[in-house]
């Protein structure tokens, strides 16, 4: 059993990871300032795609949830978290980020009953640090606007992953994937338009970029994710999420020349090391451990175990 939740701890990781290197690709290829045209791409066309795949459309209550779902999940979250890397420093909206986590443990509590406990709290706190450690530098100019944007992030987003689990979808996870994307892209692209204007002219290297947000940062990504999201705790899943910062952050050491010192080394141990602690599977791993763990007896004051004195009592006998 702990194997097969090893195997979605690590399926669910691939999703942070897949969204780790957003930062690097959209500085290095992608076409500036067009962050909602970014996002319309990244969510509508894959979503078509999967939808012209799968061929099947919600029916029932399963369209107002899809809905709910693609705009809490995609249609709000993606304008939100452009709103607040425009208006707030980059490590500034990472470490708010940083506290989707407690944000869901706090929603699946009430809309699933999921408790989360006082580890996996801890965990979050311990992940919320190391996030800090890892991308804050000064804080320079706050951005009321941006704060709005950033907190908004982590409530939408918390609230979708949330009611993925309140509501077992009647389909497989293509398909519910494909309304959340279609949904998500249909309410960003107007709102790209409005406010950016026409598509920019593309290159080569913008459309692979394009291309690989889509597919393995949005497609493949939101798969894995919302896998581990009907396998195990919203809670669990959510730490998992830290793991994004410090694919990003490993990334612009590697790639951008970005500086790297002991607070970053700290912090990526803390962040992994909430993330860790906060899976079931390393709850259940030290359970049985302790269970399997020989009882020591009890030491008389002379020394003797309480076996030594059993064999005592027989040799008088």
């Amino acid at each position: 059993m702990e194997t097969i939740r090893w195997r979605f701890v690590f399926l669910t990781m691939v999703a942070p990871a897949a969204w780790g290197t957003t930062y690097i690709v959209t500085e290095q290829f992608l076409p500036p300032d067009r962050p909602l045209f970014a996002a319309t791409v990244r969510a509508l066309p894959v979503g078509l795609v999967l939808l012209a795949m799968r061929r099947q459309l919600p029916r029932g209550v399963w369209w107002w949830r899809a809905l709910l779902l693609g705009v809490c999940n995609i249609g709000l979250f993606f304008p939100l978290i452009f709103l607040a890397a425009y208006h707030l420093p980059g490590g500034l909206a990472a470490t708010v980020q940083a506290a989707s986590p407690l944000a869901v443990m706090a929603l699946a509590l009430p809309i699933i009953g999921e408790r989360p406990g006082a580890i996996r709290i801890g965990a979050a706190l311990v992940g919320l640090v190391g996030v800090a450690l890892l991308v804050l530098r000064s804080p320079g100019a706050v951005d009321t606007l941006g704060l709005v944007g950033a907190f908004g992030s982590v409530v939408v987003s918390a609230l979708g992953f949330v009611l993925i689990k309140r509501w077992p979808a009647p389909v497989d996870m293509l398909t519910l994937i494909s309304w959340q994307l279609v949904v998500g892209g249909l309410v960003l692209l107007p709102v790209g338009l409005l406010v950016e204007g026409p598509p920019p002219v593309t290159d080569l290297p913008a459309a692979a970029g394009f291309v690989w947000l889509a597919v393995v940062g949005t497609g493949i990504a939101y798969y894995c994710w919302f896998k581990g999201l009907v396998r195990m705790p919203a809670g669990a899943v959510s730490l998992i999420g830290l793991v994004n910062p410090v694919v990003g952050t490993a990334l612009g050491v590697a790639f951008a020349g970005e500086l790297f010192g002991w607070a970053q080394a700290l912090g990526m141990v803390l962040v992994l090391g909430g993330v860790l602690a906060g899976q079931p599977v390393v709850a259940a791993t030290l359970r049985r451990r302790r269970a399997a763990a020989p009882v020591q007896a009890p030491v008389d004051e002379n020394g003797s175990g309480a076996d030594a004195r059993g064999d005592r009592q027989l040799s008088a006998a």
